[in-house]
């Protein structure tokens, strides 16, 4: 049998950020709306399309929505109405109710210029869909994830570098969902073929790196802004000119609207920012936009092995750019830049992420700052910097 759906997003988010997983589908993690910025004014689409969202009301979701219906487009979604159930109810022209690993039957006879498919991990999702989509669609856009790369140690890896494969013997249909979290590449890998198989000439896969944003419950780029808005001493992972890189779920959003308006199809990396950016320029301008008048001390790599601080779990958005992670932060995006990939600034992602954070519920918040997600908690980020302090002084 297929995995449950539920059980198994839930496994998958929990353990993303643990593997060093991009792109964790971030439509199952539930968030209040509110505060989210309101939108600056949108110029119209040429043409209107009539648009579904498979999911849509979770984290890139709503972005989509909000900025497809801005641009004067006829916006349907299908999911199964838990996440924020009728969010978007009297907003769009349909919400039909379903599951992608099962009952997909409300799509039967619907007719749709374009699908964005954004919840979609294992290949049986996109089949199933397909029952009633395939032969119905002209244009199917995949949210996939740079992690379906199986050698990050490439600095620049493009479209055209290696992916996995699913390992001999492992059927992804039938795969337990309590294992499926360690093959999340090789599984969205196989969804990419299953769509271009599905839909071929009239498919889009675009592999963005980490999302982030309003609303990000992952904490994976949040805890920046929530950390340093603590104030006092931070510890900054290993060096500051070390690579960065994440994307804002807005810049995808829209990008993945304009690319409907304009038909393009092929294989995409999401990536961002547009020009290299350091963890230094990142954390200083996560700082530019608080008052907390935090400190960083950087803290050599090594050092944070020994003390089992952890890449990616503990210091978010860093890799260690030598070694098997080499290319994990350099990867190449040109060819999405040359389609029109555009990136706000990094202090409108980061006061845009801290006012969300700002609304979450206390406990949420805590949660954040005592590393219950990801990030480190502040009296582990003590002791170590404790640690570190002492060596450094022991070594004068």
């Amino acid at each position: 049998m297929p995995p449950d759906r539920r059980t198994f997003i839930k496994s998958l988010s929990a353990a993303g950020a643990a593997l060093g997983l991009t792109g964790v589908p971030a439509a199952t993690l539930g968030a209040s709306p509110s505060a989210r910025p309101v939108p600056k004014r949108i110029d119209r689409a040429p043409t209107p399309l009539n648009i579904l969202i498979l999911g849509g009301t979770g984290f890139t979701g709503p972005e989509q929505v909000e900025y497809a219906l801005a641009r004067g487009h006829r916006v349907t979604l299908f999911n199964r109405n838990k996440t924020r159930p009728d969010f978007f109810k009297g907003k769009v022209h349909e919400e039909l109710v379903g599951d992608l690993n099962g009952d997909t039957s409300a799509l039967e006879g619907k007719k749709f210029d374009v699908v964005l498919d954004n919840p979609t991990t294992l290949p049986a999702w996109v089949r199933n869909a397909a029952k009633y989509l395939a032969g119905n669609v002209k244009h199917y856009i995949f949210i996939s994830t740079t992690s379906t790369y199986s050698d990050q140690s490439i600095i620049g890896l493009d479209e055209n570098s290696p992916v996995h494969a699913m390992p001999d013997g492992l059927d992804p249909y039938t795969l337990d969902p309590a294992h499926a979290t360690q093959y999340y590449g090789p599984l969205k890998v196989r969804a990419e073929q299953e769509v271009a198989k599905l839909y071929p000439g009239m498919h889009t896969i675009i592999r963005p790196c980490l999302i982030v944003g309003p609303l990000d419950r992952t904490d994976r780029f949040t805890y920046w802004p929530a950390r340093i808005d603590a104030g006092g001493e931070v510890l900054a992972p290993d060096k500051p000119d070390d690579p960065c890189q994440f994307i804002d779920s807005r810049d995808l959003a829209e990008w993945m609207v304009r690319m409907a308006e304009a038909r393009e199809f092929g294989l995409y990396n999401a990536i961002g920012p547009d020009k290299p950016l350091t963890v230094a320029e990142m954390l200083y301008g996560v700082k530019a936009i608080t008052t907390a008048g935090a400190q960083f001390t950087w803290v050599p790599w090594e050092f944070l092995k020994e003390q089992g601080v952890r890449p990616w779990r503990h210091m978010t958005v860093w890799q260690p750019p030598y070694g098997a992670t080499a290319g994990y932060q350099r990867r190449n995006a040109s060819k999405a830049l040359a389609k029109g990939l555009t990136f706000r600034p990094l202090a409108v992602t980061a006061k845009d992420t801290l006012d969300w954070h700002r609304t979450r519920t206390a406990k949420e918040q805590a949660a954040t700052l005592n590393g219950e997600i990801n990030g480190l908690a502040m009296t582990r980020e003590a002791e170590v910097l404790a640690a570190w302090h002492a060596t450094q002084k022991k070594g004068s």
